[in-house]
Parts: C-alpha cells; structure tokens; sequence
C-alpha cells in the first residue's frame, strides 16, 4: 500500500512543480526555520563526496600528462571521428583532464560513445557515473548533469545511487529543490535503489520545498522505507520531523522522533522543545529546559538552544502567565549560561557534519608496532 502511496504522491509532484516554478516558493511557516545568509547548504559528507580524492586523481593524472593533454584530447577526437573503439582507462583518464565547460561538452560525446559500445557490459563493471557528476560538481554544471541523467540513450549508465545523491546534493546546494525532485523521481523511474543518503536527501528536499504535495512524498516515503526495512538515518529522520513540523502534523513528527536512535545532539534538543510547543504539552516544554539550566555540570557539554526555537516556545506560552513567568527566569539561566545561540534550526538541519576520516587516516597510519616495529596485528598478543 506505501508503494502506492508514493506512485500517487509522485504524480501529485509532478504538477505542484511545475506550479511552483510559475508562483516562486511557498513561504516558510517559521522564523525558526529560516537560514542566515552564509550559512552552508551541504548535505553530503566528502566522504560520500569524495571531491578531495577525485581533484587529487586529477592533479596526478594531470602531472603524468604534463604537456601532453592537447595530444590526449586530440587522439581521443580522431577516434570519435573515425568511430573508434573508445577504453575504459581513456574516458577515465579523459575526464579527470577535463578542466572547462567546452572540454566537458567533449566529454559527452566520448560518453554516449563509449555507453553505445559497453550498454551491455557485465554488472559490477566500474561505474563512471559518480566520476562524471564530482566533474559536474566541481566545475557548476548541474545543468549538464540533468541533462545526461535524464537521456535515455544513456540509460544504464548512471545505474547507482552515487551519481544521483551526488547530483541532488549539488541542486540542493545551488537551491534548486524542484530540479532535485525531479532528479528523484527520475531515479526511481530509472528503477534505481535507494539507500540511506537517497533518503536524507529526499526528506531535505521536502522539507525546503515546504509544500502539502511534498509533505506526502516524504511522508510516504518514510512509511515506505520503514514497511521494507530501508535504512534511514538519524539525518534524515531530523528532516523528516521538521517537514511535518513544517506542516503541522505534529502526530507524525513525534512518530519521526521517536525512531531516532540517539538523541544526544543539539538539533534533538531543539527538535523536542519545538514538538513540545506544537503539541501543547507547555508543561514538559519549561520542565525540559530548567533541567538543562540546572545542570551546571563542567564536566557535561552544554547543550545550546536556537533563539528562534526559544521565541517560538515563548509566543506559545504567551496564555499561560505563571508559566510564562518561569520560563522568563530559565531563559535568562540559559543566556547567562552560553547555552543560547544565533544559528537557526534550518542552519544546524542543513550544515555538514564531521566525517571520522581524520580518525581513520590516523588509525591506517599506526600499522606497526612502536616498540618492535612489525604488524600490529602479529604484536598485539606479544605485548
């Protein structure tokens, strides 16, 4: 049944963007979901990204040809004129030489050839897609990327999920929800399965689409993921929550919380103040923030509220005088404190988190012992 809702609620899309091209966005419902100027828009980690890893594979591939890249690209012309067999290493090599628009518009011609030739290659072939999209990311050509994704001549070819959260993640970026809607839909038209940055990416777009037609995409399609046992993530159920807050369904934002696993983190935090508001319950919502003010504890991270989670909360207390008053008290404990900040929620939803690849680097780097200098693993009963 959740799979029919979603094939409706795909259909229903379809027209409310086309509407929202010609009547321009939805307003926000809240100043607490509206983000500062600056602020990043990122969803994707660099480990998902891997931007890094591919400009240094450039820069490498580009020492090994110094002097050379006009010879490259002219053999690999001659060999588009002539309807040459074109390689898998020349088109990898190809498009890490790529540095401008006109040299990418090259690029497309040597895909389509090269998709024409190895449509029909073995699965778990190496896949050029992600490659051709962090191309399309560094140099600002989304437009590019849409155009390739969609083409059905090249059906097949962008057959992961990679290249399709690479290119969401840049029209998310760019702040171009529509397109990236568009760009879902056609990854699942494309029958291609979602994993779990499909879905933060797909609740993120929802929710700054803030529309009651995307609202039932994203609500469908977490009731989807949860009946298959899709994973989602914590990200994502944050984005999911706030979408329904968005849309005043405060029933199915609790049910979103209530799945996030760990709810240690500032966004929690305000995530439950604000459900407490929304829900009425004005009692567990003053009760919730005296128990972090009272704890004064060095040796506990603080937590830090929005200051427009925190108006939020005082206009819905505005009827309740006593209560009112109590909260005027917490707060300036708050503020003294440190513990209330200037980012929006709509800041920490959409800022990119920190990846653990430092950790993992550090760790790689210890593969021997200090004292005996052999493997780690062969010392670690020795010692």
């Amino acid at each position: 049944m959740a799979t029919a809702v979603v094939e409706g609620s795909f259909g229903i899309l379809r027209e409310a963007i086309k509407r929202s091209r010609l009547f321009g966005h939805l307003p926000l419902a809240s100043s607490c979901w509206k983000c500062q100027q600056g602020a990043k828009r990122y969803l994707l980690t660099d480990n998902i990204l891997r931007l890094r890893e591919f400009q240094q594979q450039k820069l490498a591939i580009g020492d090994e040809l110094f002097g050379e890249k006009d010879t490259y690209f002219s053999a690999i012309e001659e060999k588009l004129t002539k309807n040459r067999l074109i390689l898998k290493q020349e088109l990898k090599i190809f498009l890490h030489l790529c540095q401008t628009k006109s040299e990418v518009e090259l690029a497309k011609k040597v895909i389509y050839r090269y998709h024409a030739e190895n449509k029909n290659t073995a699965f778990g072939e190496f896949k050029f897609g992600p490659i051709f999209m962090r191309l399309c990311y560094e140099l600002d050509l989304e437009a590019t990327a849409v155009e390739l994704i969609k083409d059905q001549a090249l059906h097949g070819f962008f057959s992961d999920s990679t290249s399709f959260n690479i290119l969401m993640d840049l029209l998310f970026v760019k702040g171009h929800y529509e397109s990236a809607l568009d760009v879902l839909l056609e990854m699942k038209r494309q029958g291609v399965q979602f994993n779990k940055e499909t879905y933060m990416l797909a609740f993120a777009i929802c929710y700054k689409l803030n529309s009651s037609e995307s609202y039932k995409i994203c609500a469908a399609l977490v009731e989807d993921a949860q009946l298959k046992g899709s994973p989602i993530s914590r990200r994502a159920y944050y984005f999911a929550v706030a979408c329904a807050l968005k849309q005043n369904d405060v029933t199915k934002a609790h049910s979103c919380y209530d799945h996030i696993m760990n709810i240690r983190s500032k966004i929690c935090n305000n995530l439950k103040v604000l459900l407490q508001a929304e829900s009425g319950d004005l009692q567990g919502l003053v009760q919730t923030l005296k128990q972090v003010s009272d704890n004064t504890s060095i040796f506990v991270k603080r937590p830090e509220f929005c200051m427009q989670v925190l108006m939020t909360a005082r206009e819905k207390l505005e009827g309740n005088p006593a209560l009112c008053v109590y909260f005027e008290e917490i707060f300036a404990k708050l503020q003294a404190s440190g513990m209330i900040t200037s980012e929006s929620l709509d800041d920490l939803l959409c800022q990119t988190p920190s990846t653990n690849m430092q950790h993992t680097q550090l760790f790689k780097q210890r593969q021997v012992s200090q004292r005996t200098f052999k493997p780690l693993s062969s010392t670690l009963f020795a010692e």
